[in-house]
């Protein structure tokens, strides 16, 4: 079945089995962030695609719901509740506040979370919650608007969320600079990282933000670039078919994604990586090593400076779908299998080197 009326001077009224199919391709794209706007969806809007079955075949597995359930908070902990709002919009976001933290966190952690997700859920599957027990952090898990997308996934592909002083991202920076003046933490303390939707909006914060974010972390992601509208961001979704393009930030970024991906294609992590080492320092230290983690088999790529500080990580998990490394079963889009992508995430942000000391 063709979805585009091509060749046709006037619109013509559609049949029931065309508006069921556009429905279907509509409420498929929401899944995965690509429906900014809720309402019907004209043909001629939609993605060059002969049919449904390939539009799920670029889709891969079904969306899973959410967990429904607040985790379990600690005695002495918090998990706060707020809102932000600056010239460009307004989000709810969660504050974990660990009990360890009573004499002072050791830094704020944003994590963004993936397509249909909830702070909570993303808190559940990702464990970050118990690490920031362990290492007096605070994380902040930021909520994606229904109103601004439908399936509540961060709008990575929007070119006007896609730089400084705009849109989402000067959104999700305010929220990491309210809660860091609240706590007192140092921008050279502060990191972000996410999942799918969420982790390509981390690596445009660690773009637009490098003043904010000391480093970051993306899990099934895309580079930064990669689409500006819906037709560009299948594309870049299949695996992008050009050289990303050039970054004007260097930040610190370890890369998690899965070799079975079906979802958001694995060479896009790799694009995500290749973005970072064009403009990282000039002279690296790069290796490549193998291992199993987990139950799963991975590549870890590190490369380090001359000063032995750490300017990027890539973790290949071989066998990892479109779910968080190591993740609880609690929360959605989690694989327990494989490295904990949470603690190494945590142990590559708190290397990082602390300014002035």
């Amino acid at each position: 079945m063709k979805l585009f009326n091509a060749g046709a001077k006037r619109r013509a009224t559609p049949d029931a089995r065309l508006i069921a199919a556009n429905d279907l391709v509509q409420r498929t794209l929401a899944q995965h962030g690509l429906a900014v706007q809720a309402g019907p969806m004209d043909a001629a809007d939609l993605p060059a695609m002969a049919s449904i079955s390939d539009l799920f075949a670029k889709l891969g597995a079904a969306t899973p719901s959410p967990a429904a359930s607040t985790p379990e908070i600690p005695a002495g902990a918090s998990f706060l509740s707020d809102t932000f709002t600056c010239a460009a919009g307004s989000r709810s976001f969660r504050s974990y506040i660990p009990a360890s933290a009573t004499e002072g966190a050791s830094g704020v952690v944003v994590m963004l979370h993936g397509c249909t997700q909830t702070p909570e859920d993303f808190a559940a599957g990702t464990g970050m919650n118990q690490l920031a027990e362990k290492h007096r952090f605070i994380v902040v898990y930021p909520a994606q608007s229904r109103r601004n997308n439908t399936q509540s996934c961060w709008n990575w592909f929007s070119r006007g969320d896609q730089r400084r002083d705009a849109g989402e991202p000067a959104i999700l920076a305010g929220i990491a600079r309210h809660v860091c003046a609240a706590y007192g933490i140092a921008p050279d303390r502060t990191f972000v990282a996410g999942l799918s939707a969420g982790a390509a909006m981390a690596v445009i914060l660690g773009e637009t933000y490098p003043d904010v974010f000391a480093a970051v972390g993306v899990h099934s992601g895309l580079a930064y670039g990669s689409a500006k509208d819906v037709a560009s961001a299948f594309t870049a979704m299949a695996g992008p078919r050009a050289a990303p393009v050039q970054k004007t930030s260097h930040i610190p970024t370890i890369v998690f994604h899965g070799t079975s991906d079906a979802t958001v294609h694995p060479s896009n992590g790799e694009a995500v990586v290749r973005q970072v080492q064009d403009i990282g320092p000039g002279q690296t230290l790069e290796t490549v090593t193998q291992g199993t983690h987990g139950g799963r088999s991975c590549s870890i790529l590190r490369a380090a400076a001359e000063t032995g500080t750490s300017t990027v990580e890539y973790w290949t998990v071989t066998g990892l779908g479109h779910a968080w490394s190591g993740g609880q079963a609690e929360g959605s889009y989690t694989d327990p299998q494989g490295p904990d992508a949470s603690a190494e995430m945590i142990r590559f942000f708190f290397q990082q080197p602390i300014k002035g000391a």
